[in-house]
């Protein structure tokens, strides 16, 4: 789960962009920090770079499942470019 110490510096937003779920080294679409949904480990990411590759890091069991990443925190600027708007 991402910290944060400040309320004021965050803010929800119910946007369809945090419901996609990207397959590792899938072009970033959006900035910001990426879970994996299989395992929870956090990544920072940046928009058009790739995504932490499936080697990026390892899940404790072999069943687990493969690496796949979710948005769960975004920066305010892509609401002004449009790409959380």
């Amino acid at each position: 789960m991402a910290y944060y110490k400040y309320q004021q510096y965050v803010v929800h937003k119910d946007h369809a962009e945090f419901d996609k779920v990207y397959n590792p080294g899938a072009l970033t679409v959006t900035s910001g920090i990426y879970k994996c949904v299989t395992c929870g480990w956090e990544s920072v990411s940046t928009e058009n770079h790739p995504l932490p590759p499936q080697d990026h890091h390892q899940h404790p069991r072999e069943r687990q499942g493969p690496v796949r990443w979710r948005l769960v925190v975004a920066p305010a600027h892509h609401a002004i470019n449009g790409a959380i708007a």
